[in-house]
């Protein structure tokens, strides 16, 4: 019965050597030197900063895109023995993927895992016609929703290709609802697996990326102040350490810090000083002479405000204690002057259009105080609800005029120290962050003596507002502020058009040694780049003539061949078009680097075109050797592009000044060469 025990056992392997010798070229032209230049390298300063911050879990907002690609350098980091100790100061100053691979950059990762995106699919394409349902079949269509789910963590960008395959899915989907031999129950099942797959775990993953990036990050950071002041007290240190332990519920008598929650130009608070505004503005417009109301963007004593009961005098909280609710009529007194939130029929300063706030001055005259405000809650649950500390989000509504506090964000011009402008907006039915705001500190007041803020505080209630932000409250917050937030898109040096990517017409200078001449430049193989190109171009043109052949009942390829020649189109073709045409659209600068994906999808396009002119239109072997020389003395042109460009790609050679010069093939390639 042991028999089987002294049979031979044997082990088959299919090995692709092609496969192999690619896959160890393209491992040693990315991990040759790897730790050289032992350097920060262009936008390796932010990414290196992103991944100390997830060393020391300090919280941090990068709008470039949501948080799983910083998570994998930063994985990298931590297997590496990273800690997160390192000064990331600024830099001193195909070829292009082997460059942008090396570094700690985001493009390489978004790349891996479009190309894992379409793979995958495409075994799952094949699977499909020989085992539907089998477990390679669902493998393969749960790894392609893996991997864009995975893309678009990375980058915003990884949208365009998750839409690709989202279609290609939708059209093979629609074939198959057409398809009379399988039953209802059977369609249903693959539109609900394709469903579940490319739709609800893709969701499920990207909220997964956020909440393992929140879990990290839970210290106050840098950008602490972009996020709401429910979002900061949510972050250990910070605000937390001011606001914990402060009362809950605001109410009359509280003394409070008010913030814009717009946070645009920059999060501020309302502020008013001893300042009056000019009798006379620069155009020539008169003022109402009133203590001048501004936003101011920093922690300030003149910040502070009290929520007064308009029907009593006293400016502390009375017991038991009186809590302000949405509809109720106060004014706002402020801390320091003891002088009340004011608007009237004066024109703004800055905004000619609304109407100036002010604190108002008793000058005896006939302009009679106008300091009445009805409070709304704009997040509130029912028309009964309290104010509440950090958590309600309120707009103050002037009762004379109607009239909105509203951080219009213009500059005031230096009688107003350069902070920003408050107005009193006409009252509308939209809805705008910019005259909202939220109740940041709070104190209850319980003297009443001017200028003594020290106030005890009496807590009641006390709250944590970290347990009472949810998940989805944070995840929703940041992705807003993520999709929102501008950076600096100013013109850049080594920024550049999309239609300088297709002609190599550009460069970007990544590092320079601080003594030699050794740089790298994210610099193209010229060869690759034109060749891509050219691969289109034939491609579209022998699509539409098969497909105007086809339509005279003309077919030049068999009906397999066709097909995927279509589907290889969609994938190649249409993937460059997703990830290269919306640039033209978008109003941000723009580097070569953005190109790299589209790129990659001609570069997948090139050897099916290679194979489909061979195969098909090279009708005599004469013809095919023919083809087969022209093919190598391509590569082999490609190769010694890819070794000239090497010193530019590695920057480990100090070239002179004549071979650099030698090596600037086209005028507006920027190759950095020192004077001495």
């Amino acid at each position: 019965m042991w028999g089987f025990l002294k049979r031979p056992v044997v082990v088959t392997a299919d090995i692709n050597l092609h496969l192999v010798a690619l896959t160890g070229m393209g491992l040693l032209s990315r991990l040759w030197q790897l730790t050289y230049p032992r350097a920060v390298v262009f936008d390796e300063v932010y990414y290196g900063q992103y991944i100390s911050f997830y060393m020391k879990r300090i919280f941090f907002l990068d709008d470039s895109g949501p948080p799983f690609g910083h998570m994998v350098l930063a994985l990298g980091g931590y297997l590496g023995g990273f800690d997160g100790n390192f000064l990331w100061n600024r830099i001193g100053a195909e070829n292009a993927l082997i460059t942008q691979s090396r570094l700690m950059l985001l493009e390489s990762v978004l790349i891996f895992f479009n190309l894992l995106a379409v793979l995958s699919y495409l075994k799952f394409f094949n699977c499909q016609k020989q085992s539907p349902f089998s477990l390679s079949w669902w493998f393969w269509l749960t790894l392609t929703g893996v991997a864009c789910s995975c893309a678009v963590g990375i980058k915003y960008m990884g949208v365009f290709t998750y839409m690709l395959m989202l279609v290609v899915a939708a059209v093979h989907a629609w074939h198959l609802i057409g398809d009379q031999t399988l039953s209802n129950v059977r369609v249903f099942c693959h539109l609900l697996a394709r469903a579940v797959a490319l739709l609800v775990i893709p969701a499920v993953l990207y909220l997964l990326f956020f909440y393992v990036h929140l879990i990290l990050l839970f210290r106050s950071g840098p950008h602490d102040q972009i996020m709401s002041s429910a979002f900061q007290a949510s972050l250990e240190g910070g605000l937390a350490r001011i606001t914990q332990g402060q009362p809950l519920e605001v109410a009359f008598g509280s003394q409070v810090t008010l913030r814009s929650v717009f946070g645009k130009p920059v999060p501020c608070w309302l502020h008013s000083h001893q300042n009056t505004y000019p009798m006379i503005y620069e155009n020539g417009r008169g003022s109402s002479h009133q203590q001048q109301v501004t936003c101011y963007p920093f922690k300030d004593v003149n910040n502070w405000w009290i929520v007064k009961d308009p029907r009593r005098h006293q400016l502390v909280v009375s017991s038991p204690l009186r809590p302000v609710r949405h509809g109720d009529m106060v004014q706002l007194v402020h801390g320091m002057t003891a002088r009340s939130l004011n608007t009237h029929d004066v024109a703004a300063p800055m905004s000619p259009h609304s109407q100036e706030v002010s604190c108002y001055i008793d000058y005896n005259i006939s302009m009679p105080a106008q300091n009445l405000w009805r409070l709304e809650i704009v997040n509130r649950r029912s028309d009964t609800e309290v104010w509440k500390t950090i958590l309600s989000e309120v707009r103050f509504v002037h009762v004379n005029t109607s009239s909105v506090l509203k951080l219009s964000g213009a500059h005031l011009p230096d009688w107003g120290f350069r902070q920003l402008e408050i107005v009193g907006e006409k009252l509308s039915r939209g809805y705008h962050e910019s005259t909202v705001w939220n109740v940041e500190e709070h104190r209850y007041g319980t003297s009443q003596e001017q200028r003594e803020r020290e106030w005890e505080l009496n807590s009641p209630v006390q709250v944590d507002a970290s347990r009472n932000l949810s998940f989805m409250a944070r995840f929703s917050e940041l992705q807003w502020r993520m999709l929102v937030l501008r950076s600096d898109d100013s013109e850049h040096k080594y920024s550049s058009s999309p239609l300088e990517w297709v002609t190599l017409d550009t460069n970007i200078a990544y590092w320079l040694h601080p003594r030699t001449s050794a740089q790298i430049h994210l610099l193209g193989n010229i060869v690759i780049w034109v060749s891509g190109s050219l691969a289109l171009a034939i491609y579209m043109l022998l699509f539409l003539w098969y497909l105007l052949r086809r339509r005279r009942n003309v077919h030049d390829l068999p009906q397999d061949a066709w097909l995927r020649w279509v589907l290889v189109g969609a994938l190649c073709a249409g993937g460059w078009a997703v990830n290269y045409l919306p640039f033209f659209l978008m109003e941000k600068t723009l580097f070569l680097y953005h190109y790299l994906p589209a790129l990659t999808f001609q570069i997948l396009l090139l050897p099916v075109v290679l194979q489909h002119i061979s195969d098909h239109l090279c009708r005599s072997q004469l013809q095919r050797s023919v083809f087969s020389a022209l093919v190598v003395a391509w590569y082999s042109s490609a190769c010694h592009v890819s070794n000239t460009l090497r010193p530019l790609t590695y920057g480990d050679k100090s070239l002179s000044p004549e071979e650099l010069k030698a090596l600037r093939w086209k005028d507006s390639w920027d190759i950095l060469i020192r004077k001495h």
